[in-house]
């Protein structure tokens, strides 16, 4: 018998590695050495001219991030939808805490987990019609990779075509990369090639391409247009698209990730115009601020027709992180804080109030501020071409370069906005005229009423006043 010791010796030096509470301390200058040196040099130019570079976040509560100055800036970013309940919400701390402290099983690959099973019950409770089976992972991108591999599997290998609208995001993995409407993001990778890019929108190009087509399968659309600019189409579009795809045997894959969970003042924002999609995803907030989490939501009769059999059951099972029993339990308490305070409502009332103080502000800057429009606290604030903002006998010399300049006058304000009034917006990716706001649904009236008076305050210094400030800002 041979005894072995309780511990192999160490052999191996350990690296020169950074300490949690080393990290919690560090500076802002330690923080973009290391960006730049293993992060992301190119993003932090963005960062620089924004100014964001120069903020710390030292913790984060509720409505509000805290900086290393004790500064508190009003989040109406969210994390682009990820943050219903704002900032460490007291019930989604304790609901982690207790399971830390009962040393509950994180991750039970071998075994089925309690609290998979009580989530993947709750969002199936949350959605509509035959929407029940349910497919965990760890991000938006995970759950629409999900959900278009089975539609295009049950859709089956004589129907191998898969629809998406221009404009769209749906992630930036290799797989939905073929569905997401960016040169940016496809740059020059290779993207899956059985895929047709129709308008936004538009009825009558999804019947003809349905009627023309016999391959086609799957359709994929986002609700509302995150990226796009916050675009909505009409009740009447959804309900027609539902009809043609139950004509036709198309099946309809609604991207939610960034409009569901309540941010559109519904649940799922199609519920607004009574219809139900055959496969829906769901991610951003369905963590609650404080895990990685993500869902595929299936109609039962299409996932079975994939993935209903012993041999076929395996082929896009839950992968290792999916249904991790921490993140899973968030995920249960947030369902739970979501109806328990109202959140949902919130969203659609104060979201209203929002939306309505807006379109106050453009009819009061009308050369500013072009449109207004969303849904809940899904808003989007597009401003003008950059030379019909400024005084008429600037306009024609400063038109040529408008498409150079489209995003500028939204960085501007975004980086006025932080600097001088404490206010935290987003952006879109393909319409950069576009400020994104999405704040948590816990935003109570007092809130917009500052972000609006900020806002406000900002436009009536006027754009030549705007951009002299911006630039003072870069020299700083």
């Amino acid at each position: 018998m041979v005894s072995a010791p309780a511990l192999s010796p160490a052999t191996i030096a350990k690296p020169n590695l950074i300490s949690v509470e080393q990290a919690k301390a560090m500076d802002v200058a330690a923080m973009t050495d290391l960006f730049k040196a293993h992060l992301n040099p190119g993003q932090l130019h963005f960062m620089k001219l924004l100014g964001f570079h120069k903020i710390k976040i030292e913790r984060a509560e509720g409505m509000f991030y805290i900086d290393q100055n004790g500064r508190k800036i009003l989040d109406f970013f969210g994390g682009f939808g990820s943050l219903a309940f704002g900032h460490n919400h007291p019930r989604i701390l304790e609901a982690r805490k207790k399971f830390q402290e009962e040393k509950r099983q994180e991750i039970a690959i071998a075994f089925m987990s309690q609290y998979a099973a009580a989530l993947a019950h709750n969002i199936a409770k949350c959605s509509p019609g035959d929407l029940d089976m349910v497919f965990l992972g760890s991000s938006g991108s995970e759950a629409m990779e999900a959900a278009v591999k089975l539609a295009e599997r049950a859709a089956g290998p004589k129907r191998p075509k898969i629809v998406y609208a221009e404009n769209s995001f749906h992630g930036k993995t290799k797989g939905v990369l073929g569905i997401t409407d960016g040169q940016l993001y496809r740059a020059d990778f290779k993207v899956a090639e059985n895929t047709v890019r129709i308008p936004f929108a538009d009825i009558e190009a999804v019947e003809r391409l349905f009627r023309s087509d016999p391959e086609v399968g799957v359709i994929v659309l986002e609700t509302i247009q995150g990226g796009g600019g916050i675009i909505q189409a009409p009740a009447e579009y959804w309900q027609k698209l539902r009809a043609l795809c139950d004509q036709y045997g198309v099946l309809w894959v609604a991207d939610e990730v960034q409009c569901g969970y309540g941010r559109s003042g519904r649940f799922y924002a199609f519920e607004h115009y009574g219809v139900v999609p055959d496969v829906t995803a769901l991610a951003k907030s369905l963590g609650a601020g404080k895990a990685a989490v993500g869902a595929m939501i299936a109609r039962r009769e299409v996932y079975m027709k994939a993935y209903g059999t012993p041999k076929t059951a395996m082929i896009h099972a839950m992968a290792t992180f999916g249904g991790m029993g921490e993140a899973c339990v968030t995920s249960i308490e947030g369902l739970n804080v979501l109806y328990d305070e109202g959140l949902i409502d919130n969203a659609a009332v104060t979201g209203d109030y929002l939306l309505q103080r807006l379109q106050a502000l453009r009819e009061k800057y009308p050369k500013i501020i072009k449109d207004v429009r969303g849904k809940g606290f899904m808003v989007g604030l597009e401003f003008h071409d950059f030379s019909q903002t400024l005084p008429m006998v600037l306009r024609p010399i400063v038109s040529v370069l408008d498409d150079k300049l489209k995003g500028s006058l939204s960085g501007f304000v975004g980086a006025l906005l932080l600097r001088d009034y404490d206010v935290l917006v987003a952006f879109t990716e393909y319409n950069r005229n576009v400020i994104r706001l999405e704040p948590p649904l816990i935003c109570q009236r007092e809130h917009v009423d500052r972000f609006v008076d900020a806002f406000d305050s900002l436009l009536s210094r006027g754009i030549v006043s705007i951009v002299k400030d911006f630039v003072k800002s870069q020299v700083r």
